[in-house]
């Protein structure tokens, strides 16, 4: 509560709103079973004759009040408090999607998939199980309890003392079965993350489990997950169970020895009926509160434990970045610097070492090289993804660690290899939310990617549904758009990592076309499998085990005969043909 109370604060006036219907609904019960003594005692045994306003008539209207009054005020208190919870869960889910976009990749890849999908939704959701369904609740159960024990002490406190023996009874019961619960809730959320990962990754990853056939063993994978977690479930229904009968029976022990003690007292005269009536029905108010706080126990526990976890990844502020902090960041001419730079994942596992190169603003370089020589790592440097150990990165002169990152990504547009496609529209997948492009910057970027013809095929152009991760568009055409959202945002520097290795030739020749066109007055970086893509390039650079080995231009390179001319022969091999240069290259030769 002392971590949720600032989020509380937002909702003050519900809050109190709920406490205030709380205490007078509390009133109107309490008042039930005192008129009934009254009644009881004062009409039907004393025999006392009605007097204007003290009357069974009047005591029965007034008890009829009550209970329409209470079920009034119970109706608006759930309305109060339901939206008091949801106000404020809306608030927290806001932050916890916040904080998920706001994190690092070195911070992204310490949590799954189906950690994260449970934490904002789940864990979330338990606590607005707590905000409405117990918060308050609680509140009035424990004023309910204050209120009728205070009834009982005013009416007799002798047998007052004797209806709350049972209490030390209840109190120990709580102790034992409270650790066993929160216990097992942790083991609850903890399977719920992992089945909803398991859910995640395999639902995205269908195709291939039915191409290689592995239904199978992946359905076997899930029914042990799934196995796990019913026996876990099982576990919390039993402790749930036990504690509600466990008070049930205390109730009733507590009402028996009520009455054996009231008996008693009115066979010797000391007592009166109607007291010993209202005792008993109070009594049961008594324990409806604790049952009640009894059987929100485990909602609570589950709301502390969904709050611990909620609160772990919002805690989690080093990995957090700061997209705002730092200097303004203008359009860029396009100078790249890398200098001396050495970077690892994992400290002291280098994947570049000592990479030093400069590309000129309004020039075209290429990184070649095996996997893992660390070509895709000098994307993630030069957007911030990740932060260098040694040597410093920079653009225009200036190091990038002194510009925003949010102006610095906006300047650097890659298209990747993997192209992800929102579900949406067409139009919204090449915007992102950036209401500056308005159509016609969505049209034209659509032309320059040689995508307009096959987008005007579509029954609503532009405006055509984008299926969950584009599955209805072939790969080519998911590349086509990729590459059309990068030219919408008009970047300074424009980078192709690996953009046309799954893609057919028409589809890579209608990017090479369009390419040369909008590269003029952008520094361009490609990377590339397909040598014969990039020898148009001004500069290639070849990489091996984390440094640059070669670099020149293409006939330069070859002239080496070094690593490149190796695996340029070796491209050439796989296509079966040496195309003239003429063809198949991404980029004009800007030195001829």
């Amino acid at each position: 509560m002392r971590r949720l109370w600032p989020y509380l604060k937002h909702q003050r006036p519900l809050l109190l709103c709920g406490v205030a219907l709380a205490l007078l609904i509390n009133g109107a019960e309490l008042l039930k079973p005192y008129i009934l003594k009254v009644v009881i005692d004062d009409f039907l045994v004393a025999g006392k004759a009605d007097d204007g306003l003290y009357s069974v008539a009047a005591l029965g209207i007034g008890y009829l009040l009550c209970v329409i009054l209470g079920a009034g005020m119970n109706i608006a208190q759930t309305i109060a408090v339901n939206r008091m919870g949801q106000d404020t869960v809306l608030r927290i889910r806001r932050e916890v999607f916040g904080h998920i976009q706001k994190l690092s990749m070195r911070a992204l890849e310490k949590y799954t998939t189906g950690r994260l999908i449970t934490r904002a939704t789940n864990d979330v959701e338990g606590l607005n199980e707590l905000f409405t369904d117990v918060l308050v609740h609680v509140i009035q159960d424990g004023l309910m309890l204050l209120g009728i024990a205070g009834m009982m002490f005013f009416i007799n406190w002798k047998l007052a003392l004797v209806a709350f023996a049972t209490l030390p009874a209840i109190a120990v019961c709580t102790l034992i079965v409270r650790g066993k619960i929160r216990r097992n809730f942790v083991f609850v959320k903890s399977l719920t993350s992992r089945i909803n990962g398991f859910f995640a990754e395999n639902i995205s990853g269908m195709r291939l489990v039915q191409i290689f056939r592995r239904e199978r063993e992946k359905y076997r994978e899930f029914d042990e997950l799934n196995e796990r977690y019913r026996k876990v479930a099982r576990t919390q229904v039993r402790l749930n169970s036990f504690l509600m009968p466990l008070m049930e029976v205390i109730n009733t022990f507590g009402i028996a020895l009520l009455i054996f003690y009231g008996m008693n007292g009115i066979m010797g005269s000391t007592l009166q009926i109607g007291v010993l009536y209202a005792f008993t029905n109070y009594i049961r108010q008594f324990f409806a509160p604790i049952n009640d706080i009894a059987e929100k126990y485990t909602t609570v526990q589950s709301a502390a434990v969904s709050c611990e976890r909620v609160f772990e990844l919002l805690d989690d502020t080093g990995g957090v970045e700061d997209l705002s902090a730092g200097a303004a960041l203008p359009r860029p001419k396009g100078l790249v610097e890398f200098q001396n730079v050495w970077f690892a994942y994992q400290e002291g596992d280098w994947v570049l070492k000592d990479i030093s190169f400069t590309i000129q603003p309004g020039r075209s370089v290429a990184f070649v090289g095996p996997t893992g020589a660390g070509k895709t790592t000098i994307i993630n440097l030069l957007t911030r993804f990740y932060d260098i150990q040694q040597g410093v990165i920079k653009i225009d002169g200036r190091d990038i660690r002194e510009f925003k990152r949010e102006d610095l990504r906006k300047q650097v547009s890659v298209v990747l290899q993997d192209v992800f496609l929102f579900s949406g529209s067409i139009t919204e997948n090449i915007r992102l939310g950036d209401h500056d492009i308005g159509d016609g910057d969505v049209e034209r970027a659509l032309d320059l990617a040689g995508a307009r013809d096959f987008v005007a095929q579509l029954p609503y152009g532009i405006s055509a549904p984008v299926a969950e991760r584009g599955g209805t568009f072939s790969a080519g055409e998911r590349q086509l758009l990729s590459f059309a959202r990068a030219i919408a945002h008009d970047p300074a520097v424009f980078v192709l990592d690996e953009a046309t290795a799954h893609i057919d030739t028409e589809t890579e020749r209608q990017i090479q076309r369009s390419l040369s066109a909008i590269s003029n007055n952008r520094t361009t970086i490609i990377i590339a499998h397909r040598l014969s893509t990039i020898r148009g390039c001004d500069c290639i650079y070849v990489m091996r085990k984390g440094r640059i080995r070669e670099q020149g231009t293409h006939a330069e390179l070859l002239s080496l005969d070094g690593i490149y001319a190796r695996l340029y022969r070796m491209d050439s091999e796989k296509k079966g043909l040496k195309l003239p240069q003429s063809q198949n290259t991404l980029l004009p030769n800007y030195r001829t």
